[in-house]
């Protein structure tokens, strides 16, 4: 079990994980003092995405979450600081701007390298420790289904082109899952009736990389939603009257029917590995 304030891990035994690496967004004071301004350092977290899977814990799922802002530190990039999306605009392992370009830090107070291995040691490995250590645990017993939930502005001009489909599916180009999966994921995303791609902007982070292993029955998957799906999503500027719209859970009923119909593929798919076996 998590031994961090900061960590929570909420262990089940069905053959599912699922990672929340960005929906945090506690900022330590000696770092907030070195930046622009809180709002801004809290942008483009994941908003309300704990919120919108909690009810994975009636499945019985394994929820590993971070309340650390990823503007600290980003526990979903390399930690060597290679870019995840040669030659594209993405954010760092220690951002020092937002989606949108703009400055997180004061002049002259970014990260040095100093500055980020403290983090690393003190966020970024313990999150990956428990996340490994749950994998572990559940993979003794067979295949196991690691599922990373993120979600964004459904326009970021900065980083993509037009408005982002509702559901965004990673397994970088089919390495870190087997095909059955992305595929029932995506036929049950089909279902909704709401647009989807497989591997299109976003092909999987460094929690998908580095942990998917299906030739040793570790299949991970990321999903990246686009905010509209459950919560007012601003198509022109944001600002801090008009982000983050407020959780509704009227609002994000219908999105989560669909998203209990793809983690229950997920653990479809792992059971019938298991069976298999």
């Amino acid at each position: 079990m998590a031994t961090h304030d900061w960590l929570t891990v909420r262990r089940g035994d069905a053959p599912l994980i699922i990672g929340l690496p960005h929906t945090g967004t506690d900022i330590p004071d000696d770092i907030l003092a070195t930046m622009v301004s809180p709002w801004r350092s809290r942008k483009d977290a994941d908003w309300w995405v704990d919120r919108l899977y909690a009810f994975a814990e009636k499945m019985d799922a394994t929820l590993v979450r971070t309340g650390i802002s990823r503007s600290v530190i980003d526990v979903n990039r390399d930690p060597s600081g290679v870019s995840l999306y040669p030659g594209m605009t993405t954010t760092g392992l220690c951002p020092t701007e937002t989606f949108d370009g703009e400055p997180l830090y004061l002049e002259g107070r970014e990260p040095d390298e100093a500055e980020i291995a403290r983090r690393r040691e003190i966020w970024f490995t313990p999150y990956h420790d428990a996340l490994s250590a749950e994998l572990d645990r559940l993979a003794a017993d067979g295949p196991v289904v690691l599922y990373d939930a993120h979600s964004i502005r459904s326009v970021v001009p900065r980083l993509f082109e037009g408005e982002l489909p509702q559901f965004n599916i990673g397994d970088n180009d089919g390495a870190t899952c087997a095909p059955a999966l992305t595929a029932a994921v995506e036929a049950a995303c089909a279902v909704s009736g709401l647009s989807h791609v497989v591997n299109g902007r976003f092909k999987g982070g460094w929690t998908t990389r580095h942990y998917g292993r299906r030739e040793l029955g570790r299949h991970a998957i990321q999903m990246e939603l686009a905010d509209r799906g459950y919560m007012d999503d601003p198509t022109g500027p944001v600002d801090e009257s008009n982000w983050p719209s407020a959780w509704s859970p009227e609002r994000a009923a219908d999105l989560q029917k669909t998203l209990s119909a793809v983690l229950t593929a997920c653990l479809d798919f792992a059971n019938a590995q298991r069976a298999a076996k």
